[in-house]
């Protein structure tokens, strides 16, 4: 995620030339030995250190993109709020809701902007649906379902990485994938009312690396260790509208590579959209209720972000158009002095419904996402 973050903002005059800020490369940190040089080297930052703390430190630096390990999110965030310094923090923002309205508060006592790495609310099809849904063409939203799954923790050599501990990867695809559900769901559907989830763990045992890994390693001859957070979570959901929802996340799903997407039902209409076609809305409009066709929308200038990537219609954007998108709204945000695009107390909310979750499972009742 350091990596996507670097390239949204390298690329960023490219497609907002009139952005009235420009980011410079200033430091990269990264406690592995080396790590950071390399970064340094590859993409031109004008420094590097193995501690954060340097960065906290440094009056010059205004703004922070935060892509550490969910563990440390809390206080990472709450330190650069606390000096003075914009964030940009990849989801969930800690281990859970009281992390996250950790950072969210630091950030309002130091009146620094804030920006949460939910991008699939950044899609210019997704943004089409909900205009779809505000504008009531699709009548009365009655029931929608939400679904997450990957396979980047199928192989059962996957290495035994701080992602699938509790004390510092958090839940598990709650936070790796669900939270990415619950905002979209927010987003386009609005407050949940309350909750039931199950939840399981698949793969129960993996393979201690032999040193430091990135990304989903895999990981061979190493001590068997146990998975202590969740591989698979599914949700009903009932919402303040009287709609009803399922949220389904899984990251052992072999077959499945980055299936998200929605499927949303109206009393009048309906709207599909799959991340695999980024860029194509599926929807039923009519008056005919039974037997109403589906067609395929190709989104284009007029939709969302479009026009600033793409110059017609159906010609594919991707995964980190949608971060360079979120990097715009984070630097305009620090630009024009208030939120733009999804913040930390986004997170925040996400984070409550994660932990309903939790409290479902461990009581096999219906639970209200926290205040």
């Amino acid at each position: 995620m350091g990596r996507v973050h670097t390239q949204a903002y390298a690329r960023i005059r490219h497609h907002y030339p009139h952005l009235a800020l420009a980011p410079t490369l200033a430091t990269v940190a990264d406690e592995v030995p080396g790590r950071a040089e390399e970064a340094a080297a590859q993409f031109g930052f004008e420094g590097s250190t193995t501690d954060w703390h340097d960065i906290e430190a440094d009056r010059a630096i205004g703004a922070v993109s935060i892509t550490a390990p969910n563990f440390l999110h809390r206080s990472i965030g709450t330190a650069m709020a606390e000096a003075g310094k914009h964030i940009w923090i990849e989801k969930p923002v800690g281990l859970s809701a009281d992390d996250a309205r950790a950072v969210a508060l630091s950030a309002d006592k130091a009146g620094v902007q804030t920006s949460v790495g939910f991008n699939y609310r950044n899609a210019p099809a997704v943004e089409e649906a909900k205009a779809l849904i505000d504008s009531g063409e699709l009548g009365t939203v009655t029931h929608a379902r939400f679904r997450f799954f990957s396979d980047y923790a199928a192989h059962p050599d996957g290495a035994l990485s701080w992602r699938f501990e509790r004390a510092r990867g958090g839940n598990g695809v709650l936070g790796d994938l669900a939270s990415h559900g619950a905002d979209l769901l927010w987003y386009l559907l609005g407050d949940i009312d309350s909750l039931v989830a199950d939840t399981a763990v698949f793969v129960p045992q993996r393979a201690t690396p032999l040193g430091a890994t990135s990304g989903h390693a895999l990981a061979t001859g190493g001590e068997l260790g146990p998975v202590e957070n969740e591989d698979f979570v599914s949700s009903q959901i009932r919402l303040a509208s009287g709609a009803r929802a399922t949220l389904e996340a899984s990251r052992v799903s072999v077959g499945e590579q980055n299936a998200y997407g929605f499927e949303i039902h109206g009393t009048k209409g309906a709207v599909f959209w799959d991340f695999r076609r980024l860029g194509e809305l599926a929807v039923s409009l009519g008056d005919r209720y039974q037997d109403q066709p589906v067609s395929t929308i190709y989104v284009g200038p007029k939709q969302g972000e479009y026009g600033a990537f793409q110059p017609g219609s159906a010609s594919s954007m991707g995964y980190d158009d949608l971060k360079v998108i979120e990097a715009e709204r984070f630097l305009r945000s620090i630009a024009e002095g208030k939120p733009i695009g999804a913040t930390v107390w986004d997170a925040v909310r996400s984070a409550k419904v994660l932990d309903a979750m939790t409290e479902s499972v461990d009581s096999g009742r219906w639970v209200a996402p926290g205040a």
